[in-house]
């Protein structure tokens, strides 16, 4: 697959190549024209001479933990740029975790981020660590909620001492809250506008019975986080969504 992105600070247009079948768009605001590239799986991309892309990664969350365990953490967010040469850039597109299990990383080049954590389980463990942390439980040993890793996310909730009630799952923008049934709503995520529409990705899952936190985590009923925005797994048994790597090259660049 080919595209052109047009112009350039000495009026040549750079041919872009891409392997993994991204999806391509284009949009203009008051100050550029942009070429996007949306990757939803693995792949590459190749310029013809050296060119400064914008890019996000985001990781794929975490899973809940089993029998009303903790929301999983959501996918990590990290922007930042990237300079696209004749040499591949690789992009690499992990899903989430299923439940019970981490998120996996994802990578434009050097711009890289770490899977959510997973949340934590009634019989063996607390959230788990990871770009955002894992929601905790109301089992002794097991009630903190995973830490995040600063730039990428925030840490779980850990139980609140309030019923059966295990923590959300820690978001981009925003720790899970662990206080009582129905309140254990996963972090919010991080808001883009990479693609031209401001989006969230990256929420936290909802702990017991509550909300997923804004990006795309998972209700604490069980629910999956959405595909392509890295959001957490809702508490019970519910897998992480995948990541998505979104490459932004404007005409200027």
């Amino acid at each position: 697959m080919v595209a052109n992105a047009s112009g350039s600070p000495t009026g040549g247009g750079a041919t872009i190549t891409t392997t993994g079948s991204p999806t391509i768009t284009k949009y203009s605001d008051a100050i550029d024209a942009y070429t996007v590239y949306k990757f939803t799986g693995s792949g590459s991309i190749t310029a013809s001479r050296n060119v400064i892309a914008t890019c996000l990664v985001v990781s794929g969350g975490g899973g809940s933990g089993t029998s009303v365990g903790g929301g999983g953490g959501a996918g990590g967010y990290t922007d930042g740029s990237v300079v696209l040469t004749t040499t591949a850039t690789t992009v690499t597109v992990h899903g989430g975790g299923a439940s019970n299990t981490a998120g996996g990383a994802s990578a434009c080049g050097t711009v890289t981020s770490a899977g959510g954590g997973v949340g934590g389980n009634h019989s063996n463990n607390a959230g788990g660590n990871g770009s955002s942390g894992g929601g905790g439980v109301p089992t002794a040993g097991h009630t903190s909620g995973g830490t995040g890793i600063t730039g990428q996310g925030f840490s779980g909730g850990s139980y609140g001492g309030s019923g059966n009630v295990s923590g959300g799952g820690g978001g981009a923008g925003a720790a899970g809250n662990g206080s009582s049934p129905g309140t254990a709503i996963g972090g919010i995520g991080k808001q883009s506008s990479i693609t031209g529409t401001a989006t969230y990705y990256a929420g936290g899952g909802g702990g017991v019975s509550a909300a997923g936190g804004l990006g795309g985590g998972g209700a604490g009923t069980g629910v999956a986080g959405t595909a392509n925005t890295g959001g957490g797994g809702g508490s019970s048994a519910a897998a992480g969504g995948s990541g998505v790597v979104i490459i932004r090259i404007a005409r200027s660049a």
